[in-house]
């Protein structure tokens, strides 16, 4: 073991082992020989999916579960109170305990090179960039991914001499992760509800960046202006040390030309929809890039990446209308998930957005209206709570009412609406980080 924080540790035990991020810790661990177990609220893909790793799985929580009172160490996602049964037992019992930021800074530990991504929009589909390049150098890699990658999943692992990761800005847990190449793709008023003002959370990112040996922040966020002096990638600043240059699109897909301090390396034609992913792709170029890594095989690493799981999916057709999915769930990205849909659709555009928990909706009430307001086929779903009791203030309910929408109070509705108004030639949007993925994937087999 590798780890000397967890020295004589031979049994971890999650507490909402289901989520993404947790899954991948999951299967990680159990790689490097701990008996790994864990219990979740429901059951879902990722619960299924451990099955294969010999990870057990069990739904609710208990106390008294055997796999808990023998483990060495119990860890817990930020989803999960004190007042949790399980946690609460493995207090009691005065085990180790982990929240999900510290184990993942625990694994970092472990590798000789750390290369974390962070920023308000993006993290998880530079991850995977990052996870195709370093696939495609052929070196010893770990990737630890925040959402599912079309070719590696949440986690993929060939060795320990890389290791890429998500640094999540929630209650400031990036700054738990030590890493040697640290990317900042943006920062956007968002997890308000951590942090005092606007100025706390640029400051949060500012000290990411200095912990980090070196970091890449875009220089066209105008955010990041203040973060300080590191080296940077953008398209418009002409400062930029890479820079994307001649772009141009075709299906959505963009193609350009990488300059690396004004010297032009070499033509990256994307396999992504979105003029966003120029960013992603720049960021994840120029991190690996600083390792040493020829041009050229980072340029085939990352036109392989096609696309993860609920970024602009296609998940499938009703009578000749096409249904897509997308994480989109900030103002920000809402804007350009939708403007690159108008780009893209024939005929009618119908958007269904379902708001990612009631304080991030109260706190940005007036952007997430200022940006669906224009939307002209609009159907506001029920609020995805998370970890979070119902506040009215930040409802599915009053967005609507502010924006003038319909609502939709669960999937029936939703179905009822789709029957009456879909045409053939249509696009039906779904956009939300909650369970509206599952509402829509439910509402195809139903309708079709």
């Amino acid at each position: 073991m590798l780890w000397n924080t967890l020295a004589g540790i031979k049994k971890l035990y999650f507490i909402g082992i289901g989520g993404i991020s947790m899954s991948a810790l999951a299967k990680f661990f159990s790689g490097v020989g701990l008996f790994v177990s864990g219990s979740d609220i429901l059951r879902n893909e990722e619960t299924e999916k451990l099955a294969f790793y010999g990870i057990k799985v069990f739904i609710g929580e208990d106390g008294e579960r055997r796999e808990l009172l023998e483990a060495d160490a119990v860890v817990y996602t930020d989803a999960v109170f004190e007042e949790n049964a399980e946690r609460k037992k493995a207090v009691l019992l005065k085990k180790r305990t982990f929240s999900r930021a510290e184990l993942l800074s625990v694994v970092c530990e472990g590798f000789s090179n750390v290369l974390s991504v962070a920023g308000s929009h993006g993290k998880t589909t530079c991850t995977s960039m990052c996870a195709h390049i370093f696939k495609g150098l052929g070196v010893p890699f770990t990737a630890h991914i925040g959402g599912e990658d079309s070719l590696f999943g949440n986690y993929y692992s060939s060795g320990r001499e890389y290791f890429v990761t998500e640094a999540c800005e929630y209650k400031k847990n990036l700054l738990k992760i030590k890493a040697d190449r640290a990317i900042l793709l943006n920062i956007d008023r968002d997890h308000m509800e951590c942090y005092r003002d606007k100025e706390e959370l640029v400051d949060c990112f500012r000290a990411y960046c200095e912990a980090a040996k070196t970091a890449f922040v875009c220089a066209d966020d105008k955010n990041c202006e203040s973060i300080g002096d590191f080296p940077s990638f953008g398209i418009f600043n002409p400062l930029a040390d890479y820079r994307a240059t001649d772009l141009r699109v075709n299906g959505g897909k963009y193609s350009f030309t990488v300059e690396e301090y004004g010297n032009p390396l070499c033509r990256i034609r994307l396999n992504a929809i979105g003029r966003h992913n120029i960013y992603n792709a720049l960021a994840a170029f120029a991190s690996v890039r600083s390792f040493g890594f020829d041009e050229k095989q980072i340029k085939t690493g990352l036109e392989s990446f096609t696309a993860v799981k609920r970024r602009f999916e296609k998940i499938g057709v009703y009578q000749g209308a096409s249904f897509i999915c997308d994480y989109a769930h900030h103002p920000r990205e809402i804007s350009a998930t939708v403007a690159t849909a108008e780009s893209l659709c024939k005929g009618r555009l119908f958007v269904v957005f379902q708001p990612h928990t009631y304080s991030r909706t109260k706190l940005l009430m007036q952007e997430f209206v200022s940006v669906l307001q224009p939307i002209k086929n609009l159907m506001i779903y029920k609020t995805y709570p998370a970890r979070e009791k119902y506040d009215g203030e930040g409802s599915g309910e009053t967005l609507s009412r502010k924006v003038g929408s319909l609502y939709a109070e669960n999937v029936y509705a939703l179905k009822t609406w789709i029957k009456k108004t879909i045409k053939e030639g249509d696009t039906v949007l779904f956009l939300g980080a909650g369970d509206i993925y599952y509402a829509a994937q439910y509402l195809l087999k139903e309708l079709n």
